[in-house]
This record gives C-alpha cells, structure tokens and sequence, in this order.
C-alpha cells in the first residue's frame, strides 16, 4: 500500500540537491560555542536559509548569549502543536589534524557521505525540520500541524544562557509534544533510536591547590599533592563495580515499570550488541555486561564519569616539580528522579566526610532535571509510528538518554529520536552523515509532522 505521504517523499527526493547544497553551506559556517566562534554568522545563515524556504522565523537576542531563533507557522489541519527543537553550535574541532577530507569545515562528500563539524550533530536535524515543513508548504500548501521552531546556539555547553529567555518567553513555546532529530539510528538495525526521556547531565570540576606555585620535586616531603589529593578524593566517590559511594545519592531513584522491562527486552531481542563492541573497538563491556543487563544499564544507572584529568608536565621528557594544582572534570549522568541541586550539595558534604573539604567544587548550576515519559504520549506514538512508516520496522525504543533546560520553564512531552548513520562521528574529527541517511530523515521529519497533527 502506497504511503499517504508519497507526494511529500516525492518532492523531498525531488529537491534533494538543494537540502544537500544547504546543509554544505552550513557545515562550511563554524559555530563553535565552547569558543565563542562564528554563533551569530551561523544564526544568520539560518534564519536566511528559512526565510528562503518560506518559513516564518526571527532572531530572538540572549542576554549574554548568542541568539535564538524562533518560528512559529499554523495551519487549520490540526489543533495540535509541535515545538522542533534543534542547534546551530557545534563542539570544537580539535584534533585538526586528525581530519580528512578537506578539515573540518569542508562540507566535502565522498562516497555519498559528507563530511564535516555538525553534519550529524545537529545541523542536520535543523535542516530535516526546515526542508519538512517547506515539503508540505509546496505541495500542499499547507503544514498537517501547528509548528513552532526552535534553534539554539549553546547546546553543546549545556544552553547556559536560555533558561532565563525561555522562562520570560513561555508563551512563544508552549506545545503539545516537542522533539529534537539529534539522535542516531541503532547501530546493529540501522532503525531510529527514540529516546523517552532525559539523563541529566550534572558537569562538575574538582580543584585541588598546594603551593603558590610549582616547586622543585626534592622539597615532595614537605609539600601538599594536589594530584594526590585529587586521586584519593576521586577514589572515593565510586567503586571498581562502578556504584556511586555518595550517601543518598540512590535516594527516590526512578523504579522501572512492566513497560520499561518490555522496552529493554524487545530491544535486546533485536539489537547486535557485537556490532557495537566492534564499533568502539572493544571486546566486552564494562564488568562484562551483556545482553539485557547492559542495555538496561545504559539506559536507567547514574554515572560518574571522569572526563578529564590535568595536573602538572605532561609534555615529552620529564619534569621534577610539584604540582602547585590538579583538575578534574567530571560528567554525572542523573535519571529521574535525581535532584541536580542536591546530587552537588551530596557530592559536597561527601568529600567534606573523607576529608577534602579543602577541594574547590565547581558545578553548573543550571543543569536540567531528568525526565521520563510513557510510550502511550501522543508525541512518542507520533514518533514511533513515523520511524515505522519511513524505515519499515519498529523503531529502537529507549528508556532515558540525553532538551531539558526548555523543559525546566515549560513541561511538554517530549522525544528525542534522529537518523544520524552509525560511524558518524559525533563530537570527534571526520563527523559525518551519509546523504541518503539525511535524505530519510527529512521524510521521517515530515511523517512526525503528519503524525503527530491527527493524533
């Protein structure tokens, strides 16, 4: 049976050049938050590029922060409203070196892949977005639900200036289900992942301090250690079975319910865990995991990731000093239902009770609480139904992964799916997206769109 959308699938096949064209002109504008480089050029390519595509957007200012931009398109197909969520800003390239195909900017395609930062992470999915509801307008003159778009510039290092705009602008982005295409398909399947829910992301720095600066290594015996300092206190806050040791941390923690277990079994049952080892260059998963038990974990367990360590020389040779600092960063994974204000003021009291209350602790107050929706939202049922109709399967349904700061300010349920090819590269050199995978996920935008309107 031919899909009620095969005139909307026709015309995106049929414009395909152009959202290949656009997404290389994109990807070739850097806009790299954690820098501060290229956010408003980016912003403006954006909104030029909507404009050029029919849709009703405009720049919204941040105070501090770069700019947001904002649309908002109706129709008399539905009364329900989507919020598109997506991003313009990209993480830092580096290592440079370690790019091919022309760097990091080079929007270059070979092999029916294009290269280059934020091909997959996400200004693919702002374009999907776009060139969806753009199908609808062309052909049918008219969008099957109400959209409103939104399209930030600081995701990539946790949206810290959008949470006071949003919470002045709620009325500019109430919806009844939101989503955000900046995901990726399993890796074994090749389906769409869709994610119903939010691991918070809780980003901690450890500071330890000695010495006014570093001193020669003879005096050891009569300096503080940062690094040892560091060491131990890091030592103590999770175990080699990698349980989070801080008291209360596990207080009122989220209990899977029959549905969840049904998620995680139907996913075991269809998902190659093998492919994803071979994909990461592995041979078994922490503690040996597998199976249910590591999907399971992934999906519901707390984390205490270090991300970083810095302390003292580490260029080539050797150095005989004491280091007068050592750092460390730290990414706490939360699931519901972990308070991020209290998981730090745990954190603090933790390393206060084994004796390094002396350790500075920077944490990013403004991390978003964790969330977890049902299968039976209307937004989920929109987004696993058109996954089913674009891709011919069911999709890959998640329990929790990683937009919350809106959601702080404004409840709407919320999704998180996308259609980024496995081995694109996220958040390392030679990000990528396979142009056809780009192609499909403008197709399965729109079926989100169809979707979600009749529901």
């Amino acid at each position: 049976m031919q899909d009620s959308l095969q005139d909307i699938y026709d015309y995106i096949d049929a414009t395909a050049d152009e959202a290949i064209a656009d997404l290389q002109e994109l990807v070739r504008q850097p806009s790299i938050s954690a820098q501060n480089v290229g956010l408003r050029e980016c912003a403006d390519l954006v909104l030029a590029q909507m404009a050029r595509d029919g849709l009703d957007a405009h720049l919204h200012e941040l105070d501090g922060g770069p700019p947001v931009i904002v649309g908002h398109m109706t129709t008399d197909e539905s009364a329900k409203t989507m919020l598109c969520y997506s991003h313009y800003d990209v993480q830092p390239p580096e290592p440079l070196e370690a790019w091919s195909h022309g760097g990091p900017w080079s929007g270059a395609i070979v092999d029916g892949v294009l290269y280059g930062r934020g091909a997959t992470d996400n200004k693919s999915g702002v374009l999907a977005f776009n060139k969806a509801a753009k199908a609808f307008l062309r052909v049918r003159g008219k969008l099957p639900v109400n959209l409103k778009f939104i399209i930030e510039g600081e995701e990539e290092i946790g949206s810290l200036h959008l949470g006071p705009w949003v919470e002045q602008n709620k009325a500019l982005l109430e919806a009844d289900g939101m989503h955000c295409l900046d995901g990726s398909v399993d890796t074994a399947t090749e389906l769409p992942d869709v994610d119903l829910g939010l691991k918070s992301v809780l980003f901690v720095e450890l500071i330890a301090r000695g010495a006014k600066s570093d001193v020669h290594s003879l005096n050891f015996p009569l300096l503080p250690s940062p690094a040892w300092d560091l060491v131990r206190a890091l030592s103590t806050i999770m175990d080699e079975n990698r349980r989070i040791l801080i008291d209360d941390w596990y207080e009122g923690l989220y209990e899977l319910e029959p549905e969840d277990e049904a998620q995680l079994h139907a996913k075991a049952a269809r998902v190659d865990l093998e492919k994803l080892k071979a994909e990461w260059g592995i041979d078994r998963f922490a503690l040996g995991r597998d199976g249910v038990d590591a999907i399971r974990a992934r999906a519901y367990e707390p984390t205490a990731n270090i991300q970083g360590l810095v302390a003292g020389y580490t260029g080539p040779g050797m150095k005989t000093i004491v280091p007068n600092e050592a750092r460390a960063k730290i990414d706490f994974r939360l699931i519901p239902n972990i308070s991020p204000a209290k998981a730090v003021e745990r954190l603090k009291r933790h390393l206060r009770k084994h004796g390094f209350g002396h350790l500075e602790v920077i944490a990013r107050e403004s991390a978003e609480p964790p969330y977890k929706i049902s299968a039976k939202e209307s937004m989920a049922e929109a987004v696993i139904a058109a996954a089913t109709r674009v891709y011919g399967e069911l999709p890959i349904v998640n329990g929790v992964s990683a937009e919350g700061t809106i959601l702080r300010h404004v409840w709407i349920p919320c999704v998180l799916t996308g259609f980024a090819n496995p081995g694109a590269n996220l958040h390392a050199p030679d990000e990528n997206i396979r142009v056809e995978n780009y192609i499909k996920g403008i197709k399965y935008a729109a079926a989100i769109m169809e979707e979600f309107g009749r529901r």
